[in-house]
């Protein structure tokens, strides 16, 4: 009984060092993967910077050629490329995978958007899924389910991560460099299937429960004036997606250029495995405890915003004052009383 006590203790120990050996960066290649990140630090820079596209190109080429290598060393996932400031690194909140997303600009009007997920392997040898920008192949983005290779492109800022049924859904909001007078932001849940791809969009953007009904749609954009500051962002104090609702500032609802928030907020919130629109966000029905300025007065890196923070301020103020007016009663007024004499 005892060897088998014995036994059970030893080989337990040696699972748990196997795995803390999988999930470790060698002394040596530690040294190697900085030196790597070094060399490709400068054809980051340079392929969104350099005013020659022949040069941005051939950075971009340079770049992914020496990422790959770089993610080829074992347990690379561990390293964070801390240095290469002009790409997106997001994690989801279980640690399962990261994407890597950048954008390629061709000229002033088209930007190319490119990207891979590197998946978390137990053994730490690499698993990379390139994603291959197809934006400007599709008439009807909204409407499909898309493999890697199919690609609506954006540069990711925030990934979410929810479940339903004991399956994980990560939803991605990302920002696109859409053309030369306008941008998009992008929402859309990424999936992974029976066989471990990544999958993009789904049956997810619901609009049951608003007055006037839309069909369900597979992601979910905004488009606006180029020089617009727009929120569309998650708010975990909220549990929701708060998103600047717009309007044409020239009253000319086709062209989207045109287009910047009015002070007022929709929103999403997660309901039975699906994001469901909330028309007006200050509608909705608030938990204890929930502030919804919170959503307001913070820019997608999670700073306070003075500007904004005094401009909720006063029309808060406004609102409730409108507001008391309104349900006031009526006040008898009394006439002067008259001289006498």
């Amino acid at each position: 009984m005892k060897k088998l006590s014995h036994c059970i203790i030893g080989l337990t120990v040696l699972l748990v060092t196997a795995f803390a050996d999988a999930q470790t960066i060698s002394a040596s290649d530690r040294k190697q993967l900085i030196k790597r990140e070094d060399s490709i630090r400068r054809f980051s820079d340079s392929m969104i910077n350099a005013s020659n596209p022949a040069v941005r190109f051939r950075s971009d080429s340079n770049f992914v050629r020496g990422l790959v290598r770089a993610l080829k060393f074992k347990n690379s996932f561990l390293h964070p490329f801390e240095s290469l400031q002009t790409i997106s690194k997001l994690y989801p909140a279980d640690s399962t995978f990261r994407i890597f997303t950048w954008q390629l600009k061709k000229d002033q009007y088209v930007y190319f958007q490119k990207g891979a997920i590197q998946m978390r392997t137990p053994d730490g040898s690499l698993k990379l899924f390139p994603l291959f920008d197809y934006s400007m192949y599709t008439g009807k983005p909204e409407d499909s389910i898309r493999p890697r290779d199919r690609w609506i492109g954006a540069i990711y800022y925030k990934i979410i991560q929810k479940e339903h049924n004991g399956k994980k859904y990560y939803t991605l909001l990302g920002f696109d460099d859409f053309t030369v007078s306008s941008n998009k932001k992008w929402m859309e849940v990424l999936t992974f299937n029976n066989q471990g791809e990544p999958l993009f969009g789904g049956p997810f953007i619901s609009f049951k429960e608003d007055s006037s009904k839309k069909s369900v749609k597979s992601r979910y954009s905004i488009e606006y004036k180029k020089e617009a500051n727009t929120l569309f962002n998650y708010n975990p104090e909220m549990d929701m997606i708060i998103v600047d609702h717009l309007i044409s500032e020239t009253d000319e609802p086709d062209k989207k250029n045109t287009f910047i928030p009015d002070g007022d907020f929709e929103g999403f919130k997660w309901k039975e495995g699906q994001w469901v629109h909330v028309d007006k966000v200050f509608d909705f029905k608030l938990q204890e405890g929930e502030f919804p300025q919170e959503a307001l007065i913070k820019d997608e890196q999670g700073n306070i915003d003075e500007k904004k923070l005094e401009e909720a301020s006063r029309k808060n103020y406004e609102k409730a004052n409108k507001q008391k007016s309104a349900e006031a009663p009526a006040k008898k007024t009394t006439p002067p009383a008259k001289k006498k004499g």
